[in-house]
């Protein structure tokens, strides 16, 4: 046999080895309707965009294809119960899930048997992890979000707020306590708190409350999404209460932006920042050019990130077995991504990330306040 034909057949099984590689199947559940999706969608943006750009480079690590199955939710549970079984019916090592700590843990209940490693696209509330060492969130959590926005209410002089929490979502429910115990910690006292239902027409006898209360409330907290948020605030301004209003990393929305003067000043947590020449800040300018849409959340950029914490784990594990990658993923410290960099490593699979503060102005923009990482040693605890 001749050097040529030696080397002919050497790259003919290189190619074949390429060209057959297993691919890594992902599951996705996207909730394209119903009230997760204005955060659903923009993370699955940004998620499929980022394993786009690592398929034109050979996949994840330069040599890893994926293989994306994506079902819709519709921002039901069960629904969500019953497409993860079919993912993982058809192969599926890696579920990304909904952007919300219950439908997160109902999916993680699937999931355990296989020990199929779980990671919600933003749901924040501490208790997601606790199904089991399988699953994980990707964004700054509740407790320290609370954290963070507390110390900030206690720098800017609050002394005293009102929380309003629903007890019909994880998150609704935990973050604004999580504020409230951290507050409370600084020298501030919680004074009063209101509950409310998910999808609540009307906040006006909530408003009246806060109105009336002998102790007056100068900051009300919320970890409220859309449509109560919206709500809420109008209701609170409508009937000419100006307290400062702060809220959790769920009021990060074109919707929430676009309401005007009645969130003028509304304070809320965020998990990054677009600084000009920061990593995000080009991840904006590739999605623009490539999608022709601006990424306008953060929760576009944190699927992005999604897609760097899976790399960074199957590096780590050195194979695509889901238990393996799920206890590497659990392992890494100080990994890399685009809105900031993470840490699972003693975090009980929450990452300890950057919080950042913002404020939102009448014109619909919104300002930077700050950049903090929360300390592990005084975070609220689940």
């Amino acid at each position: 046999m001749t050097l040529k034909s030696i080397l002919l057949g050497t790259a003919i099984a290189a190619l074949g080895t390429a060209s057959f590689a297993e691919d890594y199947i992902i599951g996705v559940m996207s909730a394209q309707s119903g009230y997760l999706a204005p955060y659903d969608g923009p993370a699955y943006a940004g998620f499929k965009f980022c394993i786009d750009e690592k398929m034109a480079n050979g996949g994840l690590n330069g040599t890893t294809p994926v293989k994306l199955i994506v079902k819709d939710t519709r921002s039901d549970i069960a629904v969500g119960v019953q497409v993860v079984q079919e993912m993982l019916d058809d192969g599926a090592k890696f579920i990304v899930s909904s952007a919300d700590a219950d439908p997160t843990i109902a999916a993680a209940q699937i999931t355990a048997a296989e020990m199929v490693p779980t990671m919600t696209f933003a749901g924040t509330a501490p208790v997601l992890t606790q199904v089991g060492p399988h699953v994980f969130g990707s964004y700054p959590a509740d407790n320290q979000q609370g954290a963070v926005l507390a110390a900030y209410a206690r720098d800017q002089g609050f002394e005293k707020a009102w929380l309003l929490t629903s007890p019909d979502s994880a998150y609704t429910l935990g973050g604004p306590r999580y504020f409230g115990e951290a507050f409370e910690s600084l020298g501030g006292a919680v004074v009063g708190e209101s509950t409310y239902s998910l999808n609540q027409p009307d906040f006006s006898a909530i408003v009246t409350n806060i109105q009336n209360a002998d102790d007056a409330p100068d900051v009300i907290v919320t970890w409220a999404w859309e449509p109560d948020f919206p709500a809420f605030i109008r209701a609170l301004r409508g009937a000419g209460v100006e307290t400062q209003v702060m809220g959790g990393d769920v009021l990060d929305t074109p919707t929430v932006r676009g309401l005007g003067d009645v969130v003028d000043g509304v304070v809320h947590t965020s998990g990054g920042f677009p600084d000009e020449g920061s990593a995000y800040a080009d991840f904006i300018d590739r999605f623009k050019a490539s999608t022709g849409t601006v990424p306008d959340n953060n929760y576009y950029v944190n699927g992005c990130d999604i897609v760097d914490m899976i790399e960074q784990a199957l590096a780590a594990a050195g194979t695509t077995d889901p238990a393996a990658v799920s206890a590497a993923m659990a392992e890494l410290e100080d990994g890399t991504a685009t809105m900031s960099n993470f840490t699972f490593k003693g975090t009980d699979r929450m990452p300890l990330r950057e919080v950042v503060v913002a404020r939102i102005t009448a014109d619909g923009e919104k300002e930077f306040v700050l950049r903090q990482l929360a300390d592990p040693e005084t975070l609220p605890k689940p």
